[in-house]
């Protein structure tokens, strides 16, 4: 629970219409035409108390705020279970927006966000994320952090254990598949081809948004098969056959790393309590957390 006697990182649609006592109405229209500070989370308006009051101070005659080249904190994105925990364990603040790696690259090259979640593949050097951080953000004052390294395979019934061996099991089976943007959805469809497989091949249900929901699809029987992490199937007391280890990295806005939210979040990650979580929670290694493995 945040502590009630300082202000909140962002205000609602509400709580920014009482301090600037008008209708809720007239708070969509400024937010629409761009005349206040804004960010969308989940479809969502969230405003940052800190730029707002910059907004009111320096708008006497009613004027846009000056401008401000800071990100807004919200936290970009592939969903990581084990980050998401973090990331409201130790109360940081930040918003989170999880759409997918390849989605939170662009918007954090575009300065929508103080960092955000990547396990992008590189297939031709095997490798992780490298090469797509080089490519997006060379020129910005960017920096590449390691969090972890995870299991990610097949999460089946125990029904169809031995049934589902591989890859080259999944032709007619029932998938739930996750966004296009998602790095998980990338490297499934390139191990599909890689033993002559598509997704023409596979019987698809609906997309699902994060890790929880790919395997919770699996657990209530709509699906037999879902690409996730060893970590999720082991909660739902789903079978999990192994595929590949994947490196999932930090890219974090240089500034922001040394602001309050961030490092409060770092600060957490370093407590015993995490630390415990973390061992607890299978499919993780967690030895790399916090190397630096690219300098914009």
């Amino acid at each position: 629970m945040q502590d009630k006697t300082s202000p909140p990182e962002f205000l609602t649609v509400r709580e920014l219409a009482d301090l600037l006592r008008i209708k809720e109405r007239k708070v969509y229209e400024l937010a629409a035409s761009g005349q206040i500070p804004v960010s969308r989370v989940t479809g969502k308006l969230l405003f940052p108390e800190r730029d707002i009051r910059a907004w009111i101070a320096g708008g006497s005659s009613g004027g846009p705020a000056p401008a401000d080249d800071r990100p807004p904190e919200i936290f970009l994105g592939s969903h990581d279970p084990l980050l998401d925990w973090a990331i409201r364990q130790s109360r940081c603040g930040l918003a989170t927006r999880f759409d997918g790696s390849l989605d939170g690259l662009a918007r954090f090259a575009a300065g929508e966000g103080v960092a955000g979640g990547l396990h992008i593949h590189d297939a031709e050097t095997g490798g992780w994320n490298l090469p797509q951080v080089t490519a997006a953000c060379s020129g910005q004052n960017a920096v590449l952090i390691a969090w972890a390294r995870r299991n990610r395979g097949l999460v089946i019934r125990p029904t169809d254990v031995g049934a589902i061996r591989s890859m080259a099991d999944l032709a007619g089976r029932t998938v739930v598949p996750r966004q296009p943007e998602s790095g998980t959805q990338t490297a499934f469809e390139k191990l599909l081809a890689a033993d002559g497989l598509c997704q023409g091949d596979l019987s698809l249900v609906e997309s699902a948004p994060t890790e929880d929901d790919a395997v919770m699809a699996v657990a209530q029987g709509k699906a037999e098969v879902a690409f996730g992490l060893e970590s999720v199937a082991r909660i739902f007391g789903l079978h999990f056959v192994p595929i590949i280890e994947e490196r999932f990295d930090l890219l974090v806005d240089r500034r922001a790393w040394f602001e309050p939210p961030l490092q409060r979040l770092l600060s957490f990650c370093r407590s015993e309590s995490f630390r415990t979580h973390a061992k607890e929670t299978p499919g993780y290694d967690m030895g790399e957390l916090g190397t630096v493995r690219w300098n914009a």
